[in-house]
This record gives C-alpha cells, structure tokens and sequence, in this order.
C-alpha cells in the first residue's frame, strides 16, 4: 500500500503543507485548545462498527459486536457506538458505571472481568448485568449472592482458555497453561455442570486468545478447539447455548508497511466455522458474538504535541515534546510502535533521524524511536497516530502532570469532551491529618 493511502485510510492528509485530520486543520486545533491533546474522529468510529457489522451479517444474521470498554472509555466514544447499536464488554464495575452514564441499560452489556469480589458479583446481580465467569470458585460464590438476595438466576457463561494465544506482545496474550485468563478444558465440564446443580438454566461460552492479531489466521488453531470443546460440552451435559462469544483481540495497522486485517479471512475462520458448527449440530441458533475494542478505536484518535526542545548531544538527536508516557504509556509498556508524522510538511528540509522523547523523568519516556522526520523546529507540531485505543485510559498523573483533553471531531466541527485537568486536581482528594498542618 502507497503511504499516501495509508495515511488516508486513517483519514490523514496534507493539504498546502498542513495535515488534516477528518478534513480540520491540525496546526489550528493545536494552537486552539493546547497541547498535548487527544483528537477523535467520530466518523472513523462509525465506519469501522458499520463495515464490521456488515461482514458478520453476511454470514450470520444473528450476531452481537460488544464493543471492549476497555480500550476507550470516553463517555462521547460510548455514545456514537450505543448509537450505532453496539453492546458493550466491560471488565469493572467502573466502566459499567460509565455505561450506564450514557444510557446503555444493563440488557446490553457483558461484564468479563478476572479475580472478581464478592462486592463486583453483588453489584452485577443487583443491575442484572451479565456476568462472565472466570474460575469454577466464583460460581459458587455467584450462586450464594443470588441465594441470599432471593433473586432469579440469571444466564450465565464461563470464560474458557483454548490454550491457543496470539497478540502483538506477551502481557496481551490471554490463552495459554500458564495465563491468568479463564478455565481449561478439561475444568468445563464441570464448571457447567456444577451451574446445571446450582439452579443456572440458561447459558453461554466465551473465550479471548489475545490483543492486536493482524493475521486473522491467528486465530485458526483456537478457533478449532473452542469448538471442540463446545461440541463435547453441549454433547455431554444437554444444555442450549444462547450465544457463543468469541472474543476480540482485531489488530490494525500501526507501520505504515502492514495491512489492515483482511476481514474476509477472519470471515473464513471464525464466523464461517461457526455457522458450519450450528448448521451440522443440535445447538439451536445461539448468537454469534465478538468483542473489538482496538478494532473500532484505535485509528479515530491521534494525539497532537508541540516539540519543545530539539537537543543533539554528540552522538544521537532527540525531538522533546510535551507529551511523555503519562500521556501515552504504550511504546514504553509494551515497545508499541507509533507512527509519528509533522503538522507542517516540508519537503525541502533534510530528513532526520531523532528519538521523539517527552518531558518524563525516565529513560523510557521514548514515545519513538530513531524516527527519520524531515528536520523539526522546536515549538512545532507533530501527530502521535492510532491512539484511540489504549491511550487516554493509561494515561496517568506521573511526575505530577495534569492529564490532557479530548477533542471530538464531528462533521468538520470540533468539540471538547473532556475538560484538561488542572493543578488543583492533583491534591484535590488528598488530606492531610492535623498533626502535620
């Protein structure tokens, strides 16, 4: 793929020199609101659900995509995708509370967290939020809080690790022996069984093998044991599954040289053998549902920060900016690439190969490194791409810096979502005891 179209894909590019970000002026956001700051394209958001949603109906009309909070919880973000008719996958009680903010009802909302409290199970029952289970313990548990509520069971599913992981980095492969994540086979039988015992009478089945797949044939091996392992369950123990959720875990294209995930092999080897597994068996017509966070996010937003300091010690040259890992944290956490491209383009300065580092009191603080830009100047601006995902939610108050605002782009207007914080907010709730005033 030319860089230009690559670029454009992302709904990025230059015109006279300054780059556009769904078609509004960089430069001029920047100089407006401040930086740094976090821009989201709305319609890029809307784009990405719409052409998802169109290949699953084409396979399978009966599908669910539940967006990953996770990735983005932006109250505006929840808004365009409950608009669009997403549901929504959420890991805490916090970001159920920031569903139920906008308005999304609890019909339509997953809550697959890990290591739940008795405190998270309570909460979940009491707003009927479907509850994902992680380990065989919690369902016990989940099973006295219904019982001394004297409320209905309600459907219930269990997390279940095919052992087959894949993703972009170690920390974000979720399926494997000796991975946190779910129950192995050979404990279903018995998680779901003991759910039967329990008094449970609707259910279903859930598994995510990681985060960041650009290759959708990284999915193929788990795909193959879920329904394994789904056949062999609904087999042995008589039960009708009301939807099989196969995760998320869609990757995009951060390197200029990688395609976007072809969406028609991932139809292929997970949709196609889905619907093969409903149309040869005796499981009814659960729904087929999957969980996309970076998928649908990641390429709305860029972060746009000023260059502060163009420093050239002898041996290397670095690009500061004001925009360190307590803005972006992934490059530093994961070794996440990425791309980093001017606001104003100047074709007749020498290209220049610069670490991009932010104002953070850490070596790792690189947000990019060895970068070959056309020569920066200090006090202009650079877009730090796909950070709609992963980004703003990780962002943190290290070093004692306020976090930065959100900018929504909507049909060539802008509009702040999220008010920059202040000095003030970082001791707002800290007190300090008598014996020390």
């Amino acid at each position: 793929m030319e860089y230009a179209e690559w670029l454009k894909n992302k709904d990025l590019q230059y015109k006279d020199g300054i780059l556009h970000f769904a078609n509004v002026n960089t430069i001029e956001m920047a100089e407006e609101y401040g930086t740094p700051i976090y821009v989201i394209n709305e319609e890029m958001i809307r784009k990405m659900y719409r052409d998802l949603k169109q290949t699953l109906d084409s396979i399978y009309e009966r599908n669910s995509i539940y967006f990953a909070v996770k990735a983005n919880s932006s109250l505006s973000v929840l808004k365009i995708l409950n608009s669009e008719g997403a549901s929504f996958d959420c890991t805490s009680t916090g970001e159920i509370h920031e569903c139920f903010k906008v308005g999304i009802p609890p019909e339509k909302i997953f809550f697959t967290g890990n290591m739940f409290t008795n405190e998270d199970l309570k909460f979940a029952v009491e707003y009927k939020v479907h509850i994902n289970l992680d380990c065989i313990s919690q369902l016990r548990r989940l099973s006295k809080i219904y019982d001394d509520l004297e409320l209905e069971k309600q459907a219930i599913s269990f997390r279940i690790n095919p052992e087959f992981g894949a993703g972009h980095h170690s920390h974000t492969i979720t399926a494997g022996k000796m991975i946190k994540f779910g129950i192995l086979e050979d404990q279903v039988i018995e998680a779901y069984s003991l759910a039967k015992e329990l008094g449970f009478k609707r259910f279903g089945t859930h598994i995510h093998i990681g985060s960041g797949i650009l290759n959708a044939y990284d999915y193929e091996k788990a795909v193959e044991k879920y329904l394994t392992i789904i056949t062999h369950l609904t087999d042995v123990i008589n039960i009708k599954l009301e939807f099989i959720d196969f995760g998320g875990g869609l990757g995009i294209p951060y390197r200029p040289e990688e395609d976007p995930l072809d969406l028609g092999i991932y139809k292929d080897v997970v949709v196609e053998r889905f619907k093969d597994l409903v149309t040869r068996g005796d499981l009814g017509e659960p729904c087929f549902i999957i969980e996309p966070g970076r998928y649908l996010s990641a390429e709305s937003s860029i972060i746009l920060a000023q260059i502060n300091t163009v420093k050239d010690n002898g041996y290397k040259k670095f690009a500061g900016i004001n925009a360190g890992f307590n803005t972006l944290i992934r490059p530093t956490m994961y070794g996440s690439y990425h791309h980093i491209i001017p606001c104003l383009e100047n074709q007749e300065r020498d290209r220049i190969k610069y670490d991009v580092v932010g104002p953070i009191c850490e070596s790792g603080d690189v947000i990019g490194k060895e970068r070959v830009i056309p020569e920066l100047k200090e006090e202009e601006y650079l877009a730090i791409l796909d950070a709609g995902a992963y980004g703003f939610v990780m962002s943190s108050l290290y070093n004692s810096r306020p976090r930065t605002a959100e900018i929504l782009i909507s049909n060539g207007k802008t509009f702040k979502i999220r008010q920059e914080e202040t000095y003030e907010d970082l001791y707002r709730n800290q007190r300090i005891p008598e014996h020390l005033k």
